[in-house]
Formats: C-alpha cells, structure tokens, sequence
C-alpha cells in the first residue's frame, strides 16, 4: 500500500527551467488537469502502448486507476508532468514497483522527467518496494532509455517486435530493472 506524503519542492532542480517545481499526489477530480498532457504524449504513438486516439474517459480510467498513484509536477499550478506509482503485480509479485511518466512535450528538455523519477524512486522506496521495473520501454526512445541508465535502471531483457511504432512498424521493447 502506498501512504500519501506531504508535496516534496525541488528547488532549482530544473537548471534551464529556473524556478521551483512541486510534485504531490493528484486528486481523482484532477485528470482534466493531465488530459491535454495524455493526450499529447499518446498521439505521436511512439512512446506508449495507449491508442494514439484514446478518448479522455479510457485515459482517465486507465492513469486514475484505483491501482496508481498519481502525482503531479507541477509550477504555480501550471501542470508540468505526470507520473503514476503501482506494484509492478498482484500478490507475490507487489514488492516491485512499477511506474509511468509524462512530461509535456512544451516542457521537455527542463529536467521535468529526471526530477519526476527521483521523485519516484524515493516514493517507490518509502512506500515499502525493494525494486522497480518497467515492462516495456520502447527501444526507439532513447532519452527515456539514457535517463533510466543514468538513475541505475539496466535492460534485463527485450521483446522482439513487442511495439507498433506509428512510422517504423514492429520494433522491440526493452525490460529495465532497479533494486531499490
């Protein structure tokens, strides 16, 4: 089970961003807050498993699931990202972690998604996870990819033509995996 915390404030943790960003729990009520973030981050359909033309009811019951945690990332209410916490499995497999982001895309670049998956790490880790694990990092998106390697996370494992990339077909996707 995941215990709420109060919002955590990174201050100046965003260099080129130059201000400070809080990261909080979002309440059920605050997906219209997240949809014009969902919906711009799914369309391009090179990044997520989500219909690229997902309408707003599927997304909220997919990301506001009773299952996640949401968190916002947020600059004097100006939503930055998002993120989602869960237990990679049910039962005997719910001390991994597992987790989604999204930043954005008039926000990347800005450190928004490093601070987000510090942010998360340290969550995961509080909220009782010995491990994380993302199931399916596409392996075109190399900037997830790099920061993940960056904070720790390795590729255990990859999929062959688990994805189907908008433009380039059936790609694979990657496994990655941090002990916490």
């Amino acid at each position: 089970t995941v215990i709420p915390t109060p919002p955590i404030i990174f201050a100046n943790a965003l260099i080129q961003y130059n201000t400070h960003m809080t990261i909080r729990i979002a309440k059920t009520t605050e997906f219209h807050k997240i949809w014009p973030i969902f919906k711009s981050v799914v369309a391009t359909g090179d990044t997520y498993v989500f219909p690229p033309n997902i309408n707003e009811s599927d997304a909220k019951s997919n990301w506001m699931a009773p299952q996640n945690t949401v968190y916002l990332a947020e600059d004097n209410g100006l939503v930055l990202g998002t993120y989602i916490l869960k237990a990679n499995q049910i039962g005997l497999g719910a001390h991994i972690a597992n987790a989604s982001f999204m930043v954005s895309p008039d926000h990347h670049g800005k450190g928004i998604g490093r601070a987000m998956a510090q942010h998360c790490l340290i969550q995961a880790k509080e909220s009782g996870y010995n491990a994380m694990q993302f199931n399916i990092v596409i392996s075109t998106n190399t900037t997830a990819i790099n920061l993940w390697q960056s904070l720790g996370f390795q590729i255990i494992g990859t999929t062959p033509k688990a994805f189907n990339h908008q433009t380039l077909g059936l790609i694979d996707s990657h496994i990655m995996f941090k002990a916490l």
